[in-house]
């Protein structure tokens, strides 16, 4: 399939400030690819060098095969929307959609066929005469994305669209997006710090750390396989600890943790006894009341310290026997567990093969 946008090696420093470190990757046509990274990783940086706004300390970008080196950006088949999608509020739909085509001197008629086919994509047939003030959030997130359509971009860049709109729209939106960008079929390159949004809408996701991608794969690799304890620990919630390998079978290995814990867990074969790691479970991998006699199944009994009730999003937190690490417990909603309160004791265990672990430095 055919390349729209070749990241090849990037760098961009800042002084002695090395902002993002010899970045590659490749998004095929039509692809939905996500850099997903706490604040302050590197990621609205290096959509600027995409978009043509900061240059490249080094390393090659490239736009459907063309090198961007030195291209202006608004010479660049790319646009870029920001939070703030900056619509102009004295104009109205059609007028805010037709803004680039006019700039480009295209002819009335065209101009008016094109607002009028590129709001019919996006779900807003008819609404080229209302006002900017008289739309919903959502309604001004697609007028900003067809306004940057309607130039027929071979990428669209969305630096965190959707971080100014309240939770349940943008519950609501990360799938209006994602539906809106297989009906268009244009690539979109979305940079977010919220792991929901990127998990949810992605063909593929760069996990971003310190100027680096940590790991690029697909949301459920990532959250299934992490590569690194940053991806672990950064996407989707996961029980930590640190623990001392004490011998290894195939891909299982023994651990001891600090409190004289043993636990068995999918690792590198390279782990040798002795080696410091940090070891991962997720909430959800966690059994409540596990039958007996599974193997390689780890088992311990835990203090119930507090229930947090959110719907389908309930957890437990408990403690192994009188302290130790905290742990976070999903509430399965396929079982009943209103006999549950602070304080109870109860049996947990998890499969080792849905734990993990990685050699700490």
């Amino acid at each position: 399939m055919a390349v729209d946008l070749s990241v090849e090696k990037v760098t961009k420093t800042f002084g002695d400030f090395t902002a993002v470190s010899d970045v590659s990757f490749a998004v095929e046509k039509g692809r939905f690819f996500s850099i997903l990274g706490p604040s302050g990783c590197g990621k609205t940086t290096l959509l600027r060098m995409i978009a043509g706004f900061i240059e490249p300390t080094g390393g090659r970008i490239l736009i459907r095969g063309s090198d961007m080196a030195g291209r202006a950006p608004n010479r660049r088949p790319v646009n870029l929307i920001f939070q703030h999608l900056a619509l102009f509020p004295m104009m109205n739909v059609a007028g805010n959609i037709a803004f680039g085509l006019e700039r480009r001197k295209e002819k009335k008629p065209d101009i008016d066929r094109k607002v009028a086919e590129i709001l019919e994509r996006v779900g807003l047939p008819g609404f080229g005469s209302k006002k900017i003030d008289q739309l919903s959030g959502g309604q001004k997130q697609r007028v900003a994305i067809a306004r940057c359509l309607v130039l027929d971009p071979a990428v669209l860049l969305l630096d965190e669209p959707l971080g100014a709109l309240d939770l349940k729209l943008r519950e609501q939106m990360k799938v209006e997006l994602k539906k809106l960008q297989v009906q268009v079929g244009t690539t979109f390159i979305y940079i977010t710090h919220d792991q929901s949004e990127a998990l949810v809408m992605s063909d593929h996701v760069a996990v971003m750390n310190n100027g680096r991608f940590e790991q690029v794969d697909t949301p459920r690799n990532l959250y299934a396989h992490p590569k690194t304890p940053f991806v672990a620990r950064f996407v989707g919630d996961n029980n930590a600890w640190k623990g001392t390998v004490r011998d290894q079978q195939e891909d299982l290995c023994r651990l001891e943790t600090a409190d004289g814990q043993m636990f068995t867990a999918a690792g590198a074969p390279d782990l040798a006894p002795g080696a410091t790691v940090a070891f991962f479970i997720r909430p959800e991998a966690i059994i409540i009341a596990p039958e007996a006699g599974v193997q390689h199944f780890n088992r311990l009994t835990v203090t119930i310290r507090s229930i947090l009730f959110d719907g389908a999003n309930s957890r437990l937190l408990a403690t192994p026997g009188d302290g130790g690490e905290e742990l976070m417990i999903a509430l399965p909603q396929n079982r009943q567990y209103d006999h549950l309160a602070v304080g109870d004791r109860i049996d947990i265990g998890w499969n080792a093969r849905s734990a993990s672990c990685f050699k700490v430095s």
